[in-house]
């Protein structure tokens, strides 16, 4: 490795992506940031987002980062004429899988034309390194468990699976015909926790499991209502695969390597491989929190499925990643990030 290597990070403030930062100065690359900070509030007495205050103190290093619209192409053109980039880990993109029912259109525009605009800089400026944040929702509803890479895809639940979905397609198409690319697909689960500092986590609004659970533990919820309790399941309730947040951002230290055979492309499963329940999850953070958690069995939602699990070996076998935390320290830092900041960035305060 070179003295500096630049990664471009799209969406590097968001609750994945800051944590891909972290680890990937950790490992000795030079993440580039670029973010819109949505939720990242700008508010330290200098105006810089929280949330790269957080970062650089967790890496005791100043970060680079740019607030900059995926589909702002002329910006994008800019940046990647200032950096010679190694790689690029594109993350930016609307990612409220319910929201997408409704807001189909920008779901579309942002995530895939701002892909385009990223792989369109990519061609015209040399780079051919790419890692994608696909999504295990690519799948649909699983023809069997656990679900391994050779699934069949494209029977998308929502506009957000379909526009990650379209996105492999595209990216597919881009490696036949660009034989130098190296592009990998990460199809992520479900990602849970926060750093060990417990400076940087998941904003509490995000709309999914934890993020509700983790709001009834500290107050700012009165119940969970828990969707289907007639799944045939353990317990009735659905099934999903967690991974703690910062595996998963290992996981992308590990393709990086990948990167060193030149042409292809790849696809992994990003998950534990493990399956675990929506009251196997409550009852775990009622340990880690020391609180109990009221909760109600309401009717499913339309579009769920009773079980969803990965099957995580081949990304184990290829790469050489394993999940290293377990579903305690999983409960534990999500608790210790939510305690610390029951707001998230919203409120929260210069370090």
């Amino acid at each position: 490795m070179s003295d500096v290597t630049y990664i471009l990070v799209t969406g590097g403030v968001g609750y994945i992506g800051s944590h891909i930062v972290v680890e990937l100065v950790n490992a000795g690359y030079t993440p580039v940031i670029i973010d819109i900070f949505a939720n990242a509030v700008k508010a330290t007495d200098n105006g810089r987002p929280v949330v790269i205050e957080r970062m650089e103190k967790i890496v005791d290093k100043q970060l680079i980062y740019h607030d900059i619209d995926i589909l702002n192409k002329s910006a994008l053109d800019d940046l990647f004429a200032k950096y010679s980039f190694y790689a690029v880990i594109h993350l930016a993109g609307l990612k409220a899988m319910r929201e997408s029912i409704n807001m189909p259109i920008e779901f579309y525009k942002v995530n895939v034309f701002g892909t385009l605009n990223i792989v369109e800089c990519m061609k015209e400026h040399g780079v051919n390194n790419l890692m994608f944040s696909s999504s295990g929702s690519v799948y649909g509803t699983p023809q069997y468990l656990p679900i391994d890479e050779k699934h069949a895809v494209g029977g998308c639940l929502t506009p957000y699976g379909k526009s990650k979905y379209f996105i492999e397609e595209i990216l597919r198409d881009v490696s036949k015909a660009e034989k130098n690319w190296n592009i990998i697909l990460f199809r992520y689960f479900n990602p849970v926790g926060s750093h060990k500092s417990g400076l940087i986590g998941e904003d509490p609004r995000a709309t999914n499991l934890m993020s509700y659970v983790a709001q009834v533990a500290i107050g700012r919820k009165p119940h969970l209502s828990v969707f289907g309790g007639d799944y045939d399941t353990h317990d009735g309730t659905g099934v999903r695969d967690y991974v703690h947040v910062v595996d998963l951002a290992l996981g992308h230290i590990a393709a990086l390597k990948q990167f060193t055979t030149k042409g292809g492309l790849k696809i992994y499963n990003l998950g534990s491989g493990k399956e675990c329940s929506v009251l196997d999850m409550v009852r775990g953070m009622e340990k880690a929190s020391g609180k109990k958690i009221p909760y109600k069995i309401v009717d499913r939602k339309d579009g769920d499925v009773g079980s969803s699990y990965s099957d995580a070996t081949l990304i184990q076998t290829e790469l050489g990643w394993k999940p290293e935390k377990n579903y305690e320290e999983m409960f534990e830092d999500l608790w210790r990030w939510q305690k610390n900041n029951p707001e998230g960035y919203e409120t929260a305060n210069s370090i």
